[in-house]
Formats: C-alpha cells, sequence, structure tokens
C-alpha cells in the first residue's frame, strides 16, 4: 500500500532528527581533525588565519548542536545557502593551507556526506555544484602548474561527483527503509491496540457471561430451596385446612365459628404466599411474550414484599392511565423490578417512601424507581453497571450488571438519571408494543 502524505511527511522528520545528530557528529569530527593539523601537525605562516576560520565552523557547528539538542535542525529552510557558505568555507582553508593539494579537500567530501543524510538529492548535486566552482576558483587562483595537477584536479572533482552519487543513493535507500519500517511500526501499534481492543471486548464478554450464569445458579438454587419448603410446608398445611373446615361444618358456638373462619383464612393466605413463592422460583422462561408492564411491577413488589428490608418503609405507585405493553422476557423483566426494587429498599431508612412511575413518550416507555434514601457516591456513580462492583458491604455487584444485560437483550436500557441524598432515581426504558 503506497505511503500517504501525512506519512511521507512524518517519516522525513522521523528521518531528520537522527540524520541530525550523525551530522552534527562529523562536523565535529573535521573540525577537531582540522586543529589538530592545524597547530600540530602541520604549522604554517598562515596558522591564525586557519584557526580563525576553523572558529567560525565551530561556531556553527555549536549552533548546530543546540539546535538538535532541542530536536529541531539548524537553517532547515536554507540549506542551499548552508552549502554556499560550506564551500566558501572549505576553499579558504584549502587557500590558506596548501591550495590544490590541502588535506582541507577532503572536507569536500565530508560536507557533501553531510547534505546526502540530511537533504535532498537536488540539493545534494546542488551542493556538489558549489563544491566544484569552489574547487575550480581555487584551481584557477592559485594556478595549475603542470599536468600532473591538472590530472589531480579532475580527479578530485569525479571522486567529488562520485561521492554525491553514492551517498545519494544510500542516504535513498536508508530513507526507504526508514520510511517503511516507520509505516510497519504504526500498523503494528495499530493492531496491538486493535488486539487489545478485542481482548477487552472478549474479557467483558465472558465477565458477562460469567454473571449471568452466576445469577441463573443461585436462582435455580434458590428454585430448588422454594419448591422444597412449599412441598413440606404445603402438605401440612392441606391437612390443617381441611380439619379446620370438617370443625367448622360441625355445630358449634358462632365465636368457635369466628376463630375458625380466621385460622382458615390465614391458612389460605400462607397458601397463597407458597404459590407465590413458588411461581417466582419456577425454571425461568427464555421466550418473549407481550405482557403487561404494570402486571410485572405488581408482582415484583408482591415478591418483594415478603424481604424483611421492606419492613417500616412505604410503597407508592404512579402508574399511567395508558396499558403499558412490552414484548419482553416476563421473567428476566421481573428479575430487573426486583432487584432495582430491593435496592432502593436498602438505601432507604426506616420510615422512608419508595415511588415508582411509569408514562409513554412516544413509542418508550419509562419507569422511574425512586427512593428517598442516602443516593450513591458521585465518585462511584460512573462504575454502578461494571460487573462485581458494589457500594455494600455484603454485596456480589452482580445485580445492576446483569439487570443492564437484561435490558440490553429487550432491546432497552437501564441508568442512573439522579443520585443525592434524599432523592435517587433509577429509569428503565423499554419500546412498547
Amino acid at each position: 500500500m503506497p505511503a500517504t502524505p501525512i506519512e511521507i511527511h512524518r517519516s522525513e522528520i522521523a528521518w531528520q532528527l537522527p540524520a541530525e545528530g550523525i551530522t552534527v557528529r562529523i562536523r565535529w569530527f573535521g573540525l577537531c581533525v582540522g586543529y589538530v593539523y592545524v597547530n600540530l601537525l602541520a604549522p604554517s605562516a598562515n596558522q591564525p588565519q586557519l584557526n580563525a576560520i576553523l572558529t567560525l565552523g565551530a561556531v556553527y557547528a555549536l549552533l548546530d548542536t543546540l539546535w538538535g539538542v532541542r530536536g529541531k535542525v539548524f537553517l532547515r529552510e536554507a540549506p542551499l545557502f548552508i552549502s554556499l557558505m560550506e564551500a566558501v568555507f572549505i576553499g579558504l582553508l584549502c587557500w590558506f593551507d596548501q591550495g590544490l593539494d590541502s588535506p582541507f579537500r577532503f572536507y569536500y567530501f565530508l560536507s557533501l556526506l553531510v547534505c546526502a543524510i540530511r537533504y535532498s538529492p537536488v540539493v545534494t548535486y546542488s551542493t556538489f555544484a558549489f563544491h566544484s566552482v569552489s574547487y575550480s576558483v581555487l584551481a584557477v587562483q592559485r594556478g595549475v602548474g603542470d599536468q600532473q595537477d591538472l590530472l589531480s584536479y579532475f580527479l578530485m572533482l569525479v571522486f567529488m561527483g562520485w561521492v554525491t552519487w553514492a551517498s545519494t543513493a544510500l542516504s535513498a535507500l536508508l530513507k526507504a527503509a526508514g520510511m517503511q519500517l516507520s509505516i510497519l511500526n504504526r500498523e503494528l501499534q495499530d493492531n496491538q491496540l486493535l488486539l487489545e481492543r478485542r481482548i477487552d471486548e472478549r474479557t467483558r464478554e465472558l465477565q458477562q457471561s460469567q454473571a449471568l450464569l452466576v445469577q441463573q445458579e443461585k436462582q435455580a438454587a434458590f428454585g430448588l430451596l422454594a419448591a422444597g419448603i412449599a412441598h413440606e410446608v404445603g402438605n401440612p398445611l392441606a391437612a390443617i385446612s381441611s380439619v379446620v373446615q370438617l370443625m367448622n361444618r360441625k355445630p358449634l358456638e358462632p365465636e368457635m365459628h369466628d376463630r375458625l373462619g380466621l385460622i382458615d383464612e390465614q391458612l389460605r393466605r400462607i397458601q397463597r404466599t407458597l404459590r407465590e413463592l413458588v411461581d417466582f422460583s419456577r425454571p425461568a422462561v427464555k421466550e418473549a411474550t407481550t405482557c403487561d408492564v404494570h402486571d410485572v411491577i405488581q408482582s415484583a413488589l408482591d415478591v418483594a414484599k415478603y424481604y424483611k428490608r421492606m419492613k417500616g418503609k412505604a410503597i407508592e405507585t404512579r402508574f399511567s392511565e395508558f396499558r403499558p405493553l412490552a414484548h419482553v422476557v416476563r421473567d428476566q423483566l421481573q428479575q430487573v423490578f426486583l432487584n432495582l426494587i430491593l435496592n432502593a429498599l436498602d438505601a432507604t431508612e426506616e420510615g422512608g417512601t419508595l415511588t415508582l412511575e411509569t408514562r409513554c413518550e412516544g413509542e418508550v416507555l419509562q419507569i422511574d424507581i425512586i427512593d428517598d434514601g442516602s443516593g450513591v457516591p458521585a465518585d462511584k456513580q460512573s462504575q454502578l453497571f461494571e460487573a462485581y462492583f458494589t457500594t455494600k458491604v455484603t454485596g456480589t455487584g452482580l445485580g445492576l450488571f446483569v439487570c443492564r444485560s437484561l435490558m440490553q437483550q429487550a432491546r432497552g436500557n437501564i441508568r442512573l438519571v439522579e443520585s443525592a441524598p434524599g432523592r435517587t432515581v433509577f429509569r428503565v426504558q423499554l419500546p412498547t408494543v
């Protein structure tokens, strides 16, 4: 896949900064060798002039180094000006030293190498032209003595041309490899991020499946317990009820008949409670049906009234006049409402009030579960629907997580609308039929 202009620009920037470090080192190497040559190896009458020229080069190299430390390129927008100054700089060194035979002539090669590393081939070949002119002017001014000098002059130009071509080709190869590596590295990072996202998604799906399985196992165990209790308690109750009815048929005092009627009424109440318990704990039906949401809420309230946390707390229902029908799995919806009701009761002190409101807005049914309890701390509200997160000491952290999962299956949603001391509102939204 071809690189985009943005990728090319980024690759050029990524290339220039490491290249800057290399070129700075090459410049300092050349300057150090020059100082050693002028002051130790071959001192000459023009030593002060040569040291002054080298010092000017050192000042430029120092500025170049400082810009490189800051992550920038000195005079980045004027490469030809730099090439021209280098041509003049090297020409002056050769002029004050030994002319065409000066060792400083090899600085032309270093300059071309630096230019090829730093800039484009056009700039590098332009630099070669400047250096050829500089060396040619030096040859004219100092004079070409014999055929050997003329041969040396032409060989120098040939070598400069060869260095220009070779360094440009090598630099282009390195730049292309660097750009390709940069693109591959970005693709690798993108794939790594994609893999991490997929792992997170699979982890959340696994947590959700695990949470639903735990909830189903709990409900199944509760169903077995409820069925056992109903069987063990139901049979004795049926026998007692039969005896009471037989006794009530006999001629007894009116007061005794009243008492027997009261006993029979309480026995029926216990049997009705057992039926509600068995109905709630029966194996869940997974098939979606059209049901009255008000009936589902009332069923959840009928179950919740047997919990001890209901003691001393009032329940208010403000149902809309419209009969709300929804195509859902009834048992799952009842489980959602029961969990929200019990959570609200846990958060409400004795004497508090739990309110359930329903209203239709277009094709959406909204059910608000409102309590006047302590509320949810603001720093924990964003985590309420995460698996295994709970604000209760004995909570499992699965209730709201499972509720959200069940609502998503029903094409609805559940969210915390507001929470503060004295008022907390959870809202369930369902599409109406």
